[in-house]
């Protein structure tokens, strides 16, 4: 017998060999009831495989990849196992595309990279499911195959992905698997090597994949639960000794890859939960050790009614930057220096100090600049048009300081570029034939008046 071993009962329920010793072996099973002690068992000899194919895509199925939303579709016929170890370096290529999410204060502060892993983190409530969806819903519009994990969720959190991927039009693109609270512990632990395993057939299809793992926290907890009854000896936290194992095994599946399609990327977005704003829990800095960086959604900010909550300075990405042009690099390094200046001006002026007309100014800037990033769920927004929103912003030529006339110019200007083919060719080539930020910045400023007179219709 093996660890992850099929085996079957003679009531029909199937089990998976968990752990061993010399005097025993643990088996997990997907039975929602338990097993009846004399049951007798027996060895199928193979490890867990799942059913993968073109079909699954569009459809919400279980840890099984059973019909979850009671439609029918023809079960595929190649099987996978769902354990595997992750490619060598050897197969692995340099992250240099980026990946867009619509979302602007990551885009231009914490850019990803496709096949860049990146934890996303914070309390209850914060948002940050709302960005995994925004950022699924950028990605399918340009081609991508997403396969989105709810893992040991509520059943109404289940739903409300269901319904944003059915509201939005993009479920041809997207694959959901789901196991609730509710399910037996094994559904819940093969979760994420399921999505993963599904992520790597897709790629072998020539396909880029976004794999959204929501979350790895909850799997933990659940984990520790499966050690403890168990019995085996808890360690800190009372996680089990190998949880830095099991989450990295998996993590390390994903990652830019040599196809025969040419580079093709798994791009891993894996949530995680925190408690009252604390990031150095056990399986928090465990996660973030072994991915590429974290986006982290900051409580304080969500109760100060920033939307989306990202606090920029407590976040990192490793591998984003190397994937920007000039100019996304550009707007990066302007916009990271100055909200540093921002933000000490704020704490400057909270003693009483004298304002000037530099502070006010950069006070001016700062308040245009955070409501420019106030974005409601399921807005998403090119990066073409962000960047060009940001230099009318920075070349001062939006001189109102009204939230409200800022969100009409940024909601014009998407707009337009939504539905104006001239006007968004003409977005597209500034922002593509710029060498650099400040030569954008050169060309916009020229056009100041063309520009704001066809955002102000």
């Amino acid at each position: 017998m093996k660890y992850g071993e099929v085996v079957f009962f003679e009531s029909g329920e199937m089990g998976y060999v968990f752990s061993m010793s010399p005097d025993r072996c643990e088996i997990l099973t997907f039975a929602d009831s338990p097993i009846h002690s004399g049951c007798q068992v027996s060895r199928s000899g193979e490890l867990l495989t799942i059913p993968v194919g073109e079909e699954l895509l569009g459809r919400h199925v279980d840890v099984l990849f059973r019909s979850i939303d009671h439609e029918y579709f023809k079960t595929p016929v190649e099987r996978r196992p769902v354990e595997r170890l992750s490619p060598g370096i050897e197969k692995r290529v340099k992250i240099n595309e980026p990946l867009e999410t619509g979302v602007s204060v990551v885009d231009m502060l914490i850019p990803l990279g496709k096949g860049q892993r990146e934890l996303v983190i914070g309390d209850r409530q914060t948002g940050k499911t709302e960005f995994l969806l925004q950022t699924m819903l950028t990605q399918v519009k340009k081609g991508a195959v997403c396969v989105y994990a709810n893992i040991g969720k509520r059943k109404y959190d289940i739903k409300r992905v269901e319904d944003f991927v059915a509201h939005n039009n993009i479920l041809e693109g997207v694959t959901i698997i789901s196991s609730s609270s509710t399910d037996p512990l094994l559904a819940i632990f093969v979760t994420p090597y399921t999505a993963m395993t599904l992520a790597e057939y897709y790629l072998d299809r020539g396909k880029d994949v976004l794999l959204i793992l929501d979350d790895l926290s909850t799997h933990a907890k659940f984990y520790r639960e499966i050690s403890l009854i168990g019995k085996r000896f808890p360690g800190r936290n009372s996680y089990p000794g190998d949880i830095f194992y099991s989450h990295s095994r998996l993590l390390e599946r994903s990652g830019n890859f040599v196809t025969e399609n040419g580079p093709r990327a798994i791009t891993c977005l894996a949530a995680a939960e925190t408690i009252e704003n604390d990031i150095s829990g056990y399986i928090q800095t465990n996660l973030m050790s072994i991915t590429d960086g974290h986006i982290y959604f900051d409580h304080e900010l969500f109760e100060q009614g920033r939307r989306p909550a990202v606090n920029y300075f407590l976040s990192v990405t490793r591998v984003g930057r190397q994937t920007q042009n000039k100019v996304g690099w550009g707007v990066n390094r302007e916009l990271s220096s100055f909200l540093s200046l921002y933000e000490k001006t704020q704490r400057f002026i909270h003693f009483g100090a004298e304002i000037n007309e530099g502070i006010r100014s950069t006070l001016s800037m700062g308040g245009k600049i955070l409501n420019f990033f106030d974005q409601p769920m399921g807005n998403v927004i090119d990066m073409r048009i962000q960047t060009f929103l940001f230099c009318l912003i920075w070349t001062g030529a939006i001189s109102d300081d009204s939230p409200s006339r800022l969100k009409y110019i940024r909601e014009r200007g998407i707009s337009l570029y939504k539905s104006d083919k001239n006007f968004s060719d003409e977005v597209n080539s500034l922002v593509e034939t710029s060498s650099d930020f400040n030569v954008l910045l050169g060309k916009i400023s020229s056009r100041t008046k063309e520009f704001m007179g066809a955002l102000d219709r």
